[in-house]
Protein backbone atom coordinates (compact mmCIF):
# COMPACT_ATOMS: atom_id res chain seq x y z
CA UNK A 1 0.00 0.00 0.00
CA UNK A 2 1.42 3.32 -1.11
CA UNK A 3 2.36 5.65 2.14
CA UNK A 4 -0.23 8.13 2.62
CA UNK A 5 1.35 11.96 0.85
CA UNK A 6 -0.07 14.00 3.33
CA UNK A 7 2.23 13.22 5.78
CA UNK A 8 5.42 13.52 3.88
CA UNK A 9 3.99 16.41 2.51
CA UNK A 10 2.16 18.23 5.09
CA UNK A 11 -0.21 21.57 3.93
CA UNK A 12 -0.52 22.51 7.31
CA UNK A 13 0.39 22.27 10.87
CA UNK A 14 -2.39 22.06 13.65
CA UNK A 15 -2.70 24.74 15.90
CA UNK A 16 -5.04 23.28 18.44
CA UNK A 17 -4.71 24.72 21.77
CA UNK A 18 -4.52 22.45 24.53
CA UNK A 19 -1.83 19.91 27.05
CA UNK A 20 0.82 19.44 24.86
CA UNK A 21 0.54 15.31 23.79
CA UNK A 22 2.67 13.09 24.54
CA UNK A 23 3.87 11.33 21.73
CA UNK A 24 4.56 13.29 18.32
CA UNK A 25 4.78 11.84 15.00
CA UNK A 26 8.89 12.78 15.22
CA UNK A 27 9.55 10.84 18.33
CA UNK A 28 7.88 7.90 16.40
CA UNK A 29 9.50 8.00 13.55
CA UNK A 30 12.74 8.34 15.55
CA UNK A 31 12.11 5.43 17.68
CA UNK A 32 11.51 3.15 14.13
CA UNK A 33 14.91 4.50 12.58
CA UNK A 34 16.61 3.23 16.28
CA UNK A 35 15.24 -0.32 15.35
CA UNK A 36 16.18 -0.40 11.75
CA UNK A 37 19.72 0.83 12.65
CA UNK A 38 20.10 -1.40 15.79
CA UNK A 39 17.76 -4.96 14.25
CA UNK A 40 17.34 -3.86 10.29
CA UNK A 41 13.95 -3.38 8.46
CA UNK A 42 12.68 -6.24 9.19
CA UNK A 43 12.37 -5.58 12.97
CA UNK A 44 10.24 -2.47 12.46
CA UNK A 45 6.27 -3.06 13.33
CA UNK A 46 4.20 -0.73 14.71
CA UNK A 47 3.86 -3.21 17.73
CA UNK A 48 7.95 -2.96 18.14
CA UNK A 49 7.88 0.91 17.68
CA UNK A 50 4.98 0.98 20.13
CA UNK A 51 7.43 -0.96 22.56
CA UNK A 52 10.38 1.05 22.07
CA UNK A 53 8.00 4.70 23.27
CA UNK A 54 6.49 2.96 26.03
CA UNK A 55 3.06 3.44 24.18
CA UNK A 56 0.15 0.99 23.13
CA UNK A 57 0.10 -0.15 19.70
CA UNK A 58 -2.83 1.22 18.92
CA UNK A 59 -1.87 5.20 20.33
CA UNK A 60 0.51 5.38 16.81
CA UNK A 61 -2.36 5.20 14.41
CA UNK A 62 -3.62 9.05 15.83
CA UNK A 63 -0.25 9.96 14.17
CA UNK A 64 0.95 7.25 11.57
CA UNK A 65 -2.03 5.49 9.96
CA UNK A 66 0.33 2.33 8.89
CA UNK A 67 3.33 1.12 8.66
CA UNK A 68 3.96 2.01 5.08
CA UNK A 69 3.40 5.67 6.17
CA UNK A 70 5.86 4.78 8.60
CA UNK A 71 8.53 3.54 6.36
CA UNK A 72 8.24 6.22 4.23
CA UNK A 73 8.86 9.04 6.79
CA UNK A 74 11.83 6.85 7.70
CA UNK A 75 13.20 6.98 4.75
CA UNK A 76 13.07 10.35 4.35
CA UNK A 77 14.23 11.34 7.20
CA UNK A 78 17.11 9.18 7.44
CA UNK A 79 18.39 10.51 4.05
CA UNK A 80 17.87 14.15 5.51
CA UNK A 81 18.12 17.30 3.00
CA UNK A 82 20.95 17.34 0.46
CA UNK A 83 24.01 19.39 1.47
CA UNK A 84 23.80 23.30 0.65
CA UNK A 85 25.74 23.53 -2.83
CA UNK A 86 28.00 27.07 -3.00
CA UNK A 87 26.34 29.61 -3.87
CA UNK A 88 26.58 30.97 -7.59
CA UNK A 89 26.06 34.13 -9.73
CA UNK A 90 24.84 32.23 -13.00
CA UNK A 91 24.35 28.58 -13.55
CA UNK A 92 27.49 26.40 -13.50
CA UNK A 93 29.21 26.36 -16.29
CA UNK A 94 29.85 22.86 -18.02
CA UNK A 95 33.44 22.39 -16.57
CA UNK A 96 31.95 22.52 -13.20
CA UNK A 97 29.15 19.66 -13.55
CA UNK A 98 31.47 16.86 -13.03
CA UNK A 99 32.84 17.92 -9.69
CA UNK A 100 29.25 18.64 -8.32
CA UNK A 101 28.07 15.36 -9.25
CA UNK A 102 30.86 13.65 -7.87
CA UNK A 103 30.66 15.59 -4.29
CA UNK A 104 27.00 14.55 -4.87
CA UNK A 105 27.52 10.83 -5.10
CA UNK A 106 30.41 10.78 -2.29
CA UNK A 107 27.47 11.83 0.18
CA UNK A 108 24.96 10.18 -0.86
CA UNK A 109 26.73 7.24 -0.46
CA UNK A 110 27.62 8.34 2.79
CA UNK A 111 24.25 8.82 3.49
CA UNK A 112 22.87 5.26 2.73
CA UNK A 113 26.22 3.28 3.89
CA UNK A 114 25.19 4.94 7.32
CA UNK A 115 21.36 3.17 6.93
CA UNK A 116 21.19 -0.10 4.21
CA UNK A 117 17.84 -0.72 5.19
CA UNK A 118 16.77 2.34 3.42
CA UNK A 119 18.20 0.81 -0.05
CA UNK A 120 14.69 -1.34 0.05
CA UNK A 121 12.83 1.95 0.67
CA UNK A 122 13.89 3.63 -2.31
CA UNK A 123 12.78 1.56 -4.74
CA UNK A 124 9.18 1.34 -6.52
CA UNK A 125 6.49 3.83 -7.78
CA UNK A 126 6.17 5.77 -4.76
CA UNK A 127 5.78 9.42 -2.86
CA UNK A 128 9.31 10.85 -2.92
CA UNK A 129 9.28 13.09 0.32
CA UNK A 130 10.70 16.50 0.04
CA UNK A 131 14.04 15.62 1.59
CA UNK A 132 14.84 13.11 -0.94
CA UNK A 133 13.36 15.52 -3.60
CA UNK A 134 15.92 18.28 -2.60
CA UNK A 135 18.77 15.28 -3.90
CA UNK A 136 17.20 15.01 -7.16
CA UNK A 137 17.19 19.11 -7.22
CA UNK A 138 20.58 19.40 -6.40
CA UNK A 139 21.65 16.97 -8.47
CA UNK A 140 20.34 18.23 -11.41
CA UNK A 141 20.97 22.37 -10.08
CA UNK A 142 25.06 20.54 -11.42
CA UNK A 143 23.60 19.63 -14.72
CA UNK A 144 21.76 22.66 -15.23
CA UNK A 145 24.51 24.14 -17.11
CA UNK A 146 25.26 21.20 -19.63
CA UNK A 147 23.49 20.68 -23.06
CA UNK A 148 21.66 17.60 -21.72
CA UNK A 149 17.91 17.72 -21.79
CA UNK A 150 15.80 16.77 -18.62
CA UNK A 151 15.26 13.48 -19.37
CA UNK A 152 19.08 12.60 -19.86
CA UNK A 153 19.80 14.47 -17.07
CA UNK A 154 17.26 12.60 -14.48
CA UNK A 155 18.86 9.34 -16.39
CA UNK A 156 22.45 10.93 -15.06
CA UNK A 157 21.40 11.06 -11.34
CA UNK A 158 19.79 7.10 -11.71
CA UNK A 159 23.21 6.10 -13.09
CA UNK A 160 24.53 7.25 -9.93
CA UNK A 161 22.45 6.19 -7.30
CA UNK A 162 22.25 2.76 -9.07
CA UNK A 163 26.33 2.72 -8.75
CA UNK A 164 25.98 4.27 -5.10
CA UNK A 165 23.10 1.87 -4.44
CA UNK A 166 25.55 -1.34 -6.00
CA UNK A 167 28.38 -0.28 -3.38
CA UNK A 168 26.74 0.07 -0.35
CA UNK A 169 24.64 -3.45 -0.95
CA UNK A 170 28.36 -5.06 -1.22
CA UNK A 171 30.04 -3.37 1.94
CA UNK A 172 30.62 -5.03 4.72
CA UNK A 173 30.00 -3.54 8.06
CA UNK A 174 33.51 -1.98 8.24
CA UNK A 175 33.14 -0.84 4.93
CA UNK A 176 36.12 -2.83 3.36
CA UNK A 177 34.84 -5.46 1.07
CA UNK A 178 37.55 -5.81 -1.19
CA UNK A 179 40.10 -5.92 1.77
CA UNK A 180 37.80 -8.35 3.64
CA UNK A 181 37.51 -10.50 0.05
CA UNK A 182 41.21 -10.69 -0.41
CA UNK A 183 41.99 -11.80 3.13
CA UNK A 184 39.74 -14.47 3.22
CA UNK A 185 40.56 -15.52 -0.15
CA UNK A 186 44.29 -15.12 -0.43
CA UNK A 187 45.43 -18.21 0.35
CA UNK A 188 42.97 -20.16 -2.00
CA UNK A 189 43.85 -17.47 -4.79
CA UNK A 190 47.48 -18.54 -4.06
CA UNK A 191 46.96 -22.45 -4.29
CA UNK A 192 44.96 -22.42 -7.22
CA UNK A 193 46.67 -19.56 -9.14
CA UNK A 194 47.21 -21.85 -12.36
CA UNK A 195 43.69 -22.25 -12.78
CA UNK A 196 42.63 -18.91 -12.35
CA UNK A 197 45.86 -17.01 -13.49
CA UNK A 198 43.66 -13.64 -14.25
CA UNK A 199 42.31 -13.41 -10.95
CA UNK A 200 45.46 -13.95 -9.27
CA UNK A 201 47.20 -11.53 -11.07
CA UNK A 202 44.67 -8.90 -10.48
CA UNK A 203 44.19 -9.20 -7.02
CA UNK A 204 48.66 -9.41 -6.43
CA UNK A 205 48.59 -6.00 -8.48
CA UNK A 206 46.02 -4.60 -6.51
CA UNK A 207 47.70 -5.46 -3.29
CA UNK A 208 50.70 -4.35 -4.71
CA UNK A 209 49.20 -0.89 -5.52
CA UNK A 210 46.87 -0.58 -2.39
CA UNK A 211 44.13 0.10 -4.63
CA UNK A 212 41.49 -1.47 -3.70
CA UNK A 213 38.04 -0.46 -1.82
CA UNK A 214 38.54 2.20 -4.62
CA UNK A 215 35.48 1.32 -6.33
CA UNK A 216 32.96 4.04 -5.65
CA UNK A 217 35.44 6.35 -6.58
CA UNK A 218 36.45 4.54 -10.11
CA UNK A 219 32.76 3.89 -11.11
CA UNK A 220 32.02 7.16 -10.62
CA UNK A 221 34.65 8.66 -12.33
CA UNK A 222 33.92 6.00 -15.18
CA UNK A 223 30.18 7.19 -15.18
CA UNK A 224 31.34 10.85 -15.54
CA UNK A 225 33.73 9.93 -18.37
CA UNK A 226 30.87 8.71 -20.14
CA UNK A 227 28.90 11.83 -19.63
CA UNK A 228 31.73 13.86 -20.77
CA UNK A 229 31.86 12.47 -24.15
CA UNK A 230 28.69 12.62 -24.69
CA UNK A 231 28.37 16.87 -23.26
CA UNK A 232 31.54 17.10 -25.92
CA UNK A 233 29.52 15.52 -28.64
CA UNK A 234 26.63 17.19 -27.70
CA UNK A 235 28.35 21.11 -27.68
CA UNK A 236 30.32 20.29 -30.62
CA UNK A 237 27.21 19.66 -32.89
CA UNK A 238 25.60 22.50 -31.79
CA UNK A 239 28.79 25.18 -33.46
CA UNK A 240 27.55 26.76 -36.27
Amino acid sequence: MAANRTLLWPTERSTKRGPKPKMTLERIVDAAIGVADSDGLAAVSMQRVADELGATKMSLYRYVPGKSDLTALMLDTKMGPAPVPPARATAPANTEWREGLAAWTVELHRRLADAPWALELSVGARVIGPNELSWMELGLTALSGTPLNGAEQLDVLALLSGHVRSIVQQQTANGETERATALLMSSIIDEHAARFPHVAKAFDSASSAGDRDNALAFGTDRILDGIQTLIDVRTASSRP
